[in-house]
């Protein structure tokens, strides 16, 4: 442990939180542990806070061209030091290099588009019913802002909450996931660097429960943004009611891919690719459940098969690598347990199916003959595995991939544009790839029907998360 860098938090401005007892962060490529955070809890909380509501004031009341700066000097900082920010995501949660570079990028650009989007907060001017009256909507902050984020997008995760939230004025709290709090940390020091005023952005590390009480006990946190799983996303909700928060939540899915048989199996194949096997299908958009009208359905199967066959499993630190190790064993034996379930119930394994011998990985694995009574058609399995069913018609396909409390992200394939517009009518999630297996981008709104969230994040939808209307009615006598 003597080479373990002990990492700490960040309250008003200050490094804190060496007295306390760490958490180790361990490499899921190796199992050795690459640094410590420390293992706050309700008191860190409660500190932050006091922190984010002194700041507000004076941050809110900065012009949106101010705020906007602050914003541009982040994203820029983030893309200078996109090399580091990459190796960190890697070594505490496995990404391959490529793909964490890719977030990187991908985070930074919600930075720029909120730094845009703080100057485009406008109100209104209503027409009036009497002429001495005259009625406005000002748009104000809603207030101090906490965010509790997941492992898997350990960067892209906060910049999408932390950019329309400085943008709107509203002051922040990082809660990263206690799997991958460093790249949180790193961020951290480059808002500092960024020379954000202390108070206005805070990290906390440490037991998430005890953490989320001081939030949730607390009136001054008037913004709660959660992204995760439905159960705690269910559990936030409750928590909220004492106070009437404001929660945003971005929950589970258990995502559709149709492929219908008038489709370019070439391109479908490209886009289930595309979006299952990000992160080793740790996504929360990622393709869970694969739909092929049966015209085309051993076509598909076959193409499948070959592109998957192609992918590299091995270190996450090499570029050339495609497929890094699950987070943990908990991620390991879920998907296993999925597998396993399926093949019993009748699915073929055309590639995979295996666990590495050594470690956290799982082979990318192609199963046909999937069936609606396998557990992996019913649960999101969080893993690289491709199952197929084979549907008759697109009425089939609607159907199935509706049978679902969720509702976050589908993927529809077809080239006939007014089957598509219909089919797409249809469904009950909140994105849709159409041809498209990588439909994020910071510009555009993301979130969820049904169980898989509250309100959108990311495009002009973003900001209004983070502000509150004000309608004021002015007499003119």
């Amino acid at each position: 442990m003597a080479d373990v860098k002990n990492y700490l938090m960040h309250i008003n401005g200050e490094w804190v939180g060496d007295e306390l007892e760490t958490k180790d962060v361990t490499n899921p490529a190796t199992g050795e542990v690459i640094g410590t955070v420390p293992n706050g809890g309700e008191s860190e909380g409660a500190k932050a806070v006091e922190a984010a509501h002194n700041a507000f004031d004076s941050w809110s009341n900065l012009t949106a061209y101010e705020r906007s700066g602050y914003l541009k000097k982040l994203n820029n900082l983030m893309l200078e030091h996109e090399d580091e920010l990459a190796r960190m995501m890697t070594l505490e949660m496995g990404k391959p290099m490529k793909e964490s570079r890719g977030e990187v990028k991908y985070a930074a650009s919600f930075l720029e588009w909120f730094a845009e989007e703080a100057k485009r907060v406008y109100g209104e001017t209503i027409p009036t019913h009497a002429a001495d009256k005259r009625l406005r909507v000002w748009k104000k902050p809603v207030g101090v802002a906490a965010a509790i984020t997941p492992w898997n997008f350990p960067a892209a995760m906060l910049t999408r909450k932390m950019g329309p939230a400085l943008a709107a004025g509203c002051t922040f709290i990082m809660k990263p996931s206690g799997e991958s709090p460093l790249t949180a940390v790193k961020l951290m020091e480059l808002c500092e660097e960024a020379g954000i005023p202390k108070g206005v952005v805070n990290l906390v590390t440490g037991s998430s429960s005890k953490i989320t009480k001081a939030f949730m006990g607390d009136e001054r946190v008037r913004k709660i943004t959660f992204t995760g799983s439905t159960e705690v996303g269910k559990t936030l909700i409750k928590q909220s009611a004492d106070y009437v928060k404001n929660v945003s939540l971005e929950l589970g899915g258990h995502a559709p891919l149709l492929v219908l048989d008038d489709a370019d199996v070439d391109i479908a194949v490209k886009g289930l690719m595309a979006s299952k096997f990000r992160n080793a299908g740790q996504t929360c958009i990622c393709a869970n459940r694969i739909y092929v009208q049966d015209g085309i359905y051993d076509q598909f199967v076959e193409k499948i098969t070959e592109a998957v066959k192609g992918l590299k499993v091995g270190n996450p630190e090499e570029d050339s690598t495609d497929i890094g190790p699950l987070i943990n064993q908990d991620g390991l034996d879920k998907v296993k347990h999925h597998v396993k379930d399926a093949v019993e119930k009748g699915a073929e394994v055309h590639f995979g199916g295996e666990s590495e011998n050594n470690g956290l990985y799982f082979e990318p694995t192609v199963l046909s003959n999937a069936n609606p009574s396998m557990v992996m058609m019913q649960e999101e399995t969080f893993g690289p595995v491709i199952p197929i069913q084979k549907v008759g018609s697109e009425e089939e396909a609607i159907k199935l991939a509706n049978d679902t409390p969720f509702g976050l992200a589908a993927y529809v394939f077809t080239e006939n544009a007014a089957r598509g517009t219909r089919v797409i009518e249809q469904l009950d999630y909140g994105i849709v790839g159409w041809n498209n297996g990588a439909p994020s981008a910071a510009q555009a709104p993301f979130g969820g029907m049904k169980e898989s969230g509250l309100g959108r994040e990311g495009g002009h939808e973003g900001m209004d998360a983070f502000v509150e209307s004000q309608y004021v009615s002015m007499g003119m006598e």
